[in-house]
């Protein structure tokens, strides 16, 4: 497929230095941000192709489901296998993005993921048999998690210190995309246009694609640009052998929970235990989608750096911990109490969110070297991935079954976690701020490169 060049491609290499001093002119505020972001004009365009991209992503979200019992004809449990083994795939596509780029420009990745996406989404068009959807499904979420993380790796490289900001400003634009995307699908439900549902989600991602094209990015995330200090004895061992950083991404596995608990528990357990007005379940939606766009910026800002990030898995354990102790009363009083007390949760549980989006996004980053840093952030991205897939059914099956038992004891054992994921973190953040620490492993200490080395360094790591 061949992309039209956009015009800003056309621009002249302007001095990026110019942009970042007009990021520093520019108030702090939220529009000012969006308009000169961290890693300016590459930065914005991204922005803005992932704006298109989770605006597509909503109208899948809001028609997809409908979609496959309406048009294809397939039944409840066709359709929960289908998007249970497409979860599966999407776990894949993390850990595999992340290794190419460690080879590859982010940009040719990330266009090609769209790409990709294009291709499957319509596919979905002509194709109306299960044996048939399950592959190119499972294809399209394999696509979508890669470009998730293509879009992590992206941020550390034109962002630089400034990833947060970025990142905060990603989440605000997203989660404005979702909620467009769902009154868009909502609008053409209405007119039973499910195929004009599909094709507007392909037509996002062909959008976005021609947006990242027009970025200046080139140079692969593995790519080391200068030679090891002297008496540094770096060695790469890559994600899969480091087993501290396994121990960050297994427990941020369950500290994703409170995405489930907010788009599966809460709703659920204001059908099925409580007798609060089921009116009541868009507003948690409303409610999240307002307060992340308001105020991700500020926690962004309130919770910066590698320490901010612990200091935020500390107040994520209490306010999750609150949260579910908040579901656990409202099962237990009146309807008008029972209402009260679910939209109170959701404004807590959506903290909780905002603090996990801060402590995840930089402590995936900050502890994993720089030099493998996307085949790092590749395995960070499984953990989004499988809580997605095994979150629902703990949820359901395990923690609700208990009743407000189960509500407590989830509190308990999410703050507990926390709490040892922000310890652990603190000590690998203090060992890879020592003079040559060295992670996982400590070879014995060699003399300083000669050129010959170096130059090699520079050269992109081998095949495995």
């Amino acid at each position: 497929m061949r992309l039209t060049r956009c015009p800003p491609c056309r621009r002249g290499a302007r001095d990026e230095s110019v942009e970042g001093e007009q990021v520093r002119r520019t108030g702090k505020g939220l529009i000012g941000q969006l308009r000169n972001p961290p890693g300016g004009r590459d930065a914005r365009l991204m922005l803005m192709g992932q704006g298109v991209d989770r605006t597509g992503t909503g109208v899948w979200g809001a028609s997809s489901v409908l979609y496959f019992t309406v048009v294809t004809g397939l039944d409840a449990a066709q359709v929960g296998l289908l998007l249970g083994v497409a979860g599966v795939a999407g776990i894949v596509g993390s850990p595999v993005a992340g290794r190419l780029a460690m080879r590859l420009p982010v940009r040719t990745l990330l266009i090609a993921c769209h790409v990709l996406r294009i291709g499957t989404v319509g596919l979905l068009l002509v194709l109306d048999s299960f044996a048939a959807l399950l592959p190119v499904v499972a294809a399209t979420f394999a696509g979508d998690r890669a470009a998730k993380t293509l879009e992590m790796v992206f941020a550390t490289e034109v962002a630089g210190e400034q990833r947060g900001t970025y990142q905060a400003l990603f989440r605000t634009v997203a989660n404005a995309g979702y909620a467009l995307g769902a009154g868009i699908a909502a609008l053409g439900l209405a007119f039973g246009a499910y195929r004009v549902l599909i094709l507007a989600n392909a037509v996002s991602f062909l959008v976005a694609a021609a947006l990242v094209r027009c970025t200046r990015l080139r140079t692969p995330a593995g790519k080391v640009k200068s030679a090891p200090r002297e008496g540094s004895s770096e060695v790469r061992r890559g994600p899969w052998r480091d087993r501290g950083y396994l121990r960050f991404v297994l427990l941020d596995i369950p500290l994703n929970l409170d995405d489930t608990i907010l788009m599966v528990g809460l709703p659920l357990w204001l059908v099925s235990r409580t007798d609060a007005s089921h009116m009541l379940v868009p507003v948690f939606l409303v409610v999240n989608t307002v307060m992340v766009v308001l105020m991700q910026l500020w926690f962004s800002a309130r919770f910066d750096g590698p320490q901010g990030a612990v200091r935020a898995l500390r107040s994520y354990g209490v306010v999750v911990a609150l949260g579910c102790g908040l579901l656990a009363l409202s099962g237990v009083v009146s309807a008008a109490w029972a209402g009260v007390l679910l939209v109170a949760t959701a404004v807590v549980v959506t903290v909780a969110e905002l603090l996990r989006s801060v402590s995840s996004w930089e402590l995936a980053v900050s502890l994993a070297p720089e030099s493998e840093r996307a085949a790092y952030l590749g395995v960070a991205g499984m953990s989004q991935s499988v809580q997605k897939s095994a979150g629902p059914p703990l949820v359901t099956g395990a923690v609700m079954a208990a009743g407000p038992v189960g509500w407590l004891a989830l509190g308990g054992v999410l703050a507990g976690l926390s709490a040892v994921q922000m310890r652990g973190s603190s000590r690998r953040l203090k060992a890879l701020a020592r003079p040559n620490a060295q992670l996982p492993a400590q070879p014995p200490a060699g003399p300083a490169p000669t050129a010959v080395e170096a130059s090699k360094v520079l050269s992109p790591p081998a095949s495995p």
